[in-house]
């Protein structure tokens, strides 16, 4: 057969990526010798590309996929900044601007970074995301490994503020995966987080206070610091309805190294203000996001068992 005679490969013309691995060109009756005769390009080892001219992006990330083994597994999948590009990302560069595309694997994986495609591997693999008909990673774990890439501190802000903004994903989860890749060491991506923890309290304060504001809840005393009369500060709380002693507190703690103790304060002051009668409500910026007739049902419930309540007692409110 020469490079002249036809290949039975005519469905996989016209708008389909032009990709084959060696082992799906042998299934189709080509062999490793007549593959080198056609007017292709072998653009990643045992990954062909079925035509003489450049790759486009989607033919780049189906070989990227075929050589990290996708075929039957379904364990690859896209992450980093070709993934954002994927999510359209503003702050990512588009994919015809990467010379890498990464893929994400299982750690147990014996496979080489090699081309233009760079493995990232993962101790344990997240359910992948179908993007245009490709496995991607998660928002969280894309941006973590497109930070572990990035040295400029405003590249890494702008990414992480988009997926908050855009509501791909809450900080918390972004800071998780930071956590797990090691990031949290590098001063650039400590700044950028605590801009980003910053931005995403205030955006759920802005949601908690319409949601007060919506489902006409009584209005309650914003950002208030609770005290013992004479006694020891008991702690700041988002929203206190004094006359039924429940408080609402956002949580927009995320796991972060060396934070134990910071947790174990969250629940002695919850535990304290509960043995002094208060009932303390804890909401999540994704709560009041996706469920906030949910989470205005739950305030309104604490609320109305004020009446059915042992009387709390008196607490100084002032303003944080």
């Amino acid at each position: 057969m020469n490079h002249n005679t036809p290949l039975p490969l005519a469905h996989l013309t016209g708008n389909r990526p032009r990709v084959l691995t060696l082992a799906q060109l042998r299934e189709h009756g080509v062999s490793a010798s007549e593959a080198a005769e056609r007017p292709w390009r072998q653009i990643l080892p045992g990954v062909f590309l079925l035509h003489s001219g450049p790759a486009t992006s989607e033919e780049r990330l189906h070989a990227a996929l075929l050589y990290a083994g996708r075929r039957g597994g379904g364990e690859s999948m896209i992450t980093g900044l070709a993934a954002l590009a994927l999510y359209r990302f503003a702050s990512a560069p588009p994919l015809l601007a990467l010379s890498h595309i990464d893929v994400l694997v299982p750690g147990t994986r014996r496979l080489r970074s090699t081309g233009d495609v760079r493995i990232v591997r993962a101790r344990t693999a997240p359910r992948p995301q179908e993007v245009t008909g490709l496995p991607v990673a998660p928002v969280a774990r894309a941006v973590a490994d497109a930070v572990a890439q990035l040295s400029d501190a405003g590249a890494v802000r702008r990414l992480l503020s988009e997926a908050v903004r855009s509501g791909h994903c809450e900080p918390a989860a972004i800071v998780r995966e930071l956590t797990v890749a090691r990031l949290l060491s590098r001063p650039h991506v400590v700044d950028a987080v605590e801009s980003l923890l910053a931005e995403g309290r205030a955006m759920a304060e802005d949601r908690l206070y319409h949601l007060v504001r919506g489902y006409e809840l009584p209005d309650p005393v914003w950002n208030a610091d609770l005290r013992i009369p004479g006694g020891p500060h008991l702690g700041g709380v988002d929203a206190y309805w004094p006359e039924h002693s429940v408080a609402v507190e956002i949580d927009t703690r995320a796991p972060r190294q060396g934070e134990d103790e910071e947790w174990s304060e969250c629940v002695r002051k919850r535990e304290t203000l509960e043995r002094l009668g208060v009932t303390v409500v804890h909401v999540t910026p994704r709560k009041l996001r996706d469920w906030p007739e949910q989470q205005a049902a739950v305030i309104r419930t604490a609320l109305a068992a004020a009446d059915d309540r042992e009387p709390a007692a008196y607490l100084v409110v002032l303003p944080r």
